[in-house]
């Protein structure tokens, strides 16, 4: 079965992402737990956690089909020895949050060497940082989005990925999300029927096929290896109907969320019913 969904706000409070992922026709979701662009954000109260928690029950939202993201701010490779402190503090009380929220998934950017190491120190960086994470935590499995590749930013290739898993030590708890106009931008060929097949070949082969937990869908706004971040309404962009089309057909993606992360909120509920719309029966 697929579980299509969008990124929601918590606006009003986190327990309000249930309710307005409800409201847009989503059987899965995506939030933030705390505000995506401060170092420090408020505790949840234990009573926010419960109705947040109550919600998701009444909804029908396991935990298995919340793809919560973390703070744009944290930079898990950081060169800087105090920027990457404060990532590794802040993302400690993201896993934090998510135990208390009751959720399973924890989804971030792995990070940017910012032209002062070498790729693979800030890797190891990655992964040292996640690993400290998981000593202090559980039940919060780290998932690593692939990236565009813009700037300084890693995960854009596959062997990036494959390397900061192979040096975490609880691999049970460590994950993939798959963008796929980060993916597409980074010179994957999601759109023909051969390239998408071969993408998702090299997937299993550098990766790993039981890594993958969750997709973010996005249209792009450029073209394939463009190594820019531009998302795009779906089948508005440069992946276009197509290639929508034959994912929500693809059966190695149920089961699992399937994250919105199109530019325009208000046209979120035609998406999620236009891709339902798709599936063959």
């Amino acid at each position: 079965m697929k579980y299509i969904g969008a990124h929601v706000s918590i606006e009003g409070g986190v327990s309000n992402a249930p309710l307005k992922a409800h409201a847009i026709g989503a059987k899965a979701f995506a939030l933030f737990t705390g505000n995506a662009s401060r170092w420090v954000t408020k505790p949840i109260p234990e009573e926010e956690a419960e109705r947040f928690r109550r919600h998701c029950e009444d909804f029908g939202f396991s935990a298995d089909v919340i793809l919560p993201h973390d703070s744009f701010l944290i930079n898990l490779g950081s060169p800087d020895k105090k920027k990457l402190a404060m990532s590794r503090k802040a993302f400690l009380e993201e896993f934090q949050r998510c135990e208390l929220l009751g959720l399973k998934l924890l989804n971030f950017h792995p990070g940017s060497h910012l032209n002062e190491i070498s790729e693979e120190e800030c890797l190891d960086l990655i992964a040292e940082s996640i690993n400290m994470t998981l000593d202090k935590t559980s039940g919060v499995t780290a998932v690593i989005e692939t990236t565009a590749g813009q700037g300084s930013n890693l995960g854009f290739d596959f062997a990036h990925v494959a390397h900061i898993i192979d040096k975490v030590e609880d691999r049970s708890r460590v994950g993939v999300c798959v963008d796929t106009c980060h993916t597409y931008s980074a010179g994957y060929d999601l759109r023909s029927e051969e390239g998408y097949q071969e993408t998702w070949r090299q997937f299993d082969e550098i990766i790993g096929a039981h890594y993958l937990r969750a997709l973010h869908l996005n249209d792009d706004k450029r073209e394939m290896g463009s190594r820019i971040d531009r998302h795009e309404s779906i089948g508005h962009g440069t992946l276009g109907e197509d290639f929508f089309r034959r994912l929500v057909n693809d059966p190695r993606f149920d089961n699992m969320p399937l994250i919105l992360e199109t530019p325009d909120e208000a046209i979120w509920p035609e998406e999620i019913k236009w891709l339902y719309s798709q599936v063959r029966s």
